[in-house]
Order: structure tokens, then C-alpha cells, then sequence
């Protein structure tokens, strides 16, 4: 199977690509940068395995919770690629990436996967690893790290706890995972048997958080809406 893959949802950019059994895989600072060196990276490493996009079978992407200009980068990088070349694409929650990171780093298999979500709050799901495939046991959700409550037996999986610190589950087990491309293919070949493959135009981002930041004008009515609120 070939397959490309990408995540650009942290501060970290993932690429893989896989050629039968070859790896080629790029991992680069992420942010603002990832639209400009997404592409060139890609073309380096289909050179690198002697590909075309054509020889591909799917483009799979990080489609979130993440940063929002990284998810829209991703999601619209990989349309453009897709459309192109003809290719379907699977998009892949990067909290599950997440859970499957720290599986393969760490063994962990019952886990609270948690990524930074800016504003003093965290990206959040859970995920068991039975029978060789994940199962999620807690939905998607967005919170402060202090309201995160972990069951017992879980360990938090993300890069959270380097900036909240005791401020998150401070009784768990934590262990630092990131939703790389490597682990985005790894979880591949299940979400493609299971019909997860859809035309690229199609593909869009998966976003908790409804906005980033009010407009001047709701700002300038939240004032104004405090400044005449009635005082005890």
C-alpha cells in the first residue's frame, strides 16, 4: 500500500509516507510554517521513494482538534493534492493518532489522550485498545485542565501536561505523545477497510471550539452589556 500522510495540528509538523514496506518520514517545526514547507517536504520525500502522487492509494490527514490555522493548512493541502492526482482521502481525529502514538511509544492502552488547546483549556478523548483495533470510551470534549476528570486506570496521553502541569489530573499517569504521520498510517489500513475513505472534496476540519475570539463589535457589546449590568 502507498499512502501519504500528514499533521499539522500541533506545533510539530508530521509527514510519512509509506511504500509497501518503505518509510520515508520528515517531522519539522509546525505553526505558521506548515503552509510553506508542507509541500516541498512532500515532493522530497516522493522523490525520495520514487513516487508520484498517482502511485498513491489515499492522502490521510490530521483533521483535528488542533491548532485551527494547522487544520485548515492540512485539510486544504491535502484537497489540493487529492483532487489533482484523483485520490480519495482519510481524515483521522489526532486525538486518536494521539492514543496510538502512546501505544506504540509507551504500551499504554487505556488512554485519556489530551492536546494543548491554547486559551487554558485542553482538547480531550478516551480510547481503549482492544482486540487490536481502538475503541473510544470518552467523547470529544474541550475543558480547562483543572475540569478534566481522568478514571482511574487511565493515562493521560499528549503534550498538555508540559504547559498545565499539576493544573491537569495531577493524580495520573501522564506520558508525552504527539498525533505524528507514522501513527496516522498505522491506524490506516483499518479506517480505509471500514469505509472511511471520502472524496477529497469532502474533507474538512474537525473543530471543538465554535471561535477562537469574539469580533470588536461583541466585544464592544459584552462591555457595554457589563458596564449597565445592575449592581447588588
Amino acid at each position: 500500500m502507498n499512502l501519504l500522510a500528514f499533521d499539522t495540528s500541533t506545533d510539530t509538523l508530521f509527514i510519512a509516507i509509506q511504500r509497501g514496506d518503505q518509510l520515508w518520514q520528515h517531522q519539522a517545526a509546525g505553526g505558521a510554517n506548515s503552509s510553506a514547507t508542507l509541500i516541498p517536504a512532500i515532493q522530497q520525500g516522493l522523490k525520495a521513494l520514487d513516487l508520484q502522487l498517482g502511485d498513491l492509494q489515499a492522502i490521510v490527514f490530521g483533521r483535528g482538534p488542533g491548532s485551527f490555522t494547522g487544520l485548515r493548512t492540512a485539510c486544504s493541502i491535502a484537497q489540493g493534492l487529492a483532487l489533482g492526482a484523483h485520490l480519495p482521502v482519510l481524515p483521522v481525529d489526532t486525538l486518536l493518532a494521539v492514543a496510538e502514538e502512546a501505544r506504540q511509544l509507551h504500551g499504554t492502552t487505556d488512554v485519556m489522550a489530551v492536546l494543548d488547546a491554547r486559551m487554558s483549556e485542553v482538547y480531550h478523548a478516551g480510547y481503549r485498545w482492544q482486540d487490536g483495533h481502538w475503541n473510544a470510551t470518552h467523547e470529544l470534549g474541550l475543558c480547562a485542565p483543572e475540569a478534566l476528570t481522568v478514571p482511574a486506570g487511565l493515562t493521560v496521553a499528549g503534550n498538555a501536561q508540559v504547559v498545565y502541569a499539576e493544573r491537569l489530573a495531577p493524580g495520573a499517569q501522564h506520558v508525552h505523545a504527539l498525533p505524528t504521520a507514522a501513527a496516522l498510517l498505522r491506524l490506516a489500513p483499518r479506517s480505509m477497510a471500514e469505509g472511511q475513505l471520502i472524496d477529497a472534496s469532502y474533507a474538512l476540519p474537525l473543530y471543538i471550539r465554535d471561535k477562537v475570539a469574539q469580533t470588536t463589535a461583541e466585544r464592544e457589546a459584552a462591555r457595554l452589556a457589563a458596564t449597565n449590568a445592575p449592581t447588588a
